[in-house]
């Protein structure tokens, strides 16, 4: 979500004629949502659960990269990266933390490490994507943002096979939850 305004930028102020004013609010305005989703996230997590939140941030993405790739005016456009915003502010809080509460200890900071190389690793796959889309069409830059659906999607149904926190179960009362989770999860004895 981040990454893809820059290769789309171009064709996005041709297309809807806009002036550098226009522009910069265009591309800033995932920001207001990543402001307002990491100032929530934690409210949302402890009242829901991290896994369902984690699932509403999924959605919030695949919203996002359906409703910035068919915009039909700039508020349409910053509408739906202002929800991408929302997504990237919860996932930033809440996907380190659901991994520091889920793994084991001897592997947590190696787990918790990869989360930020994932970041990059899908920031690097955004420019390669919106490389070879670059040209294609004079709709290249909504495919740009659409195809940032397919990891939203990954990304929803991946988490359909995760437990819920075990921290968050013993919170909410669900003690037996809690500790099949941490069965599951559990280093082996030596």
């Amino acid at each position: 979500d981040t990454a893809v305004i820059s290769g789309a930028i171009v064709f996005l102020k041709r297309d809807f004629a806009l002036s550098d004013v226009q522009t910069e609010a265009a591309v800033s305005s995932i920001l207001l949502g990543c402001i307002l989703g990491a100032g929530f996230a934690g409210a949302i997590c402890d009242r829901f659960g991290r896994k369902r939140t984690l699932i509403g941030a999924a959605g919030l993405f695949l919203l996002s990269s359906i409703g910035a790739a068919v915009p039909q005016a700039l508020w349409q456009f910053a509408t739906a990266r202002v929800i991408g915003g929302l997504a990237i502010g919860v996932a930033s809080m809440l996907s380190p933390l659901y991994i520091a509460e889920i793994a084991p200890a001897s592997a947590r900071g190696r787990l918790v490490s990869l989360n930020p190389m994932a970041i990059v690793t899908g920031i690097l796959a955004a420019y390669v994507v919106s490389w070879l889309l670059a040209g294609r069409s004079e709709s290249a830059w909504r495919w740009m943002f659409a195809s940032a659906s397919v990891p939203s999607a990954l990304f929803m149904a991946a988490l359909l096979f995760v437990p819920e926190s075990p921290r968050w179960l013993v919170q909410a009362g669900r003690m037996e939850e809690a500790r099949g989770v941490l069965a599951d999860f559990s280093e082996p004895a030596l």
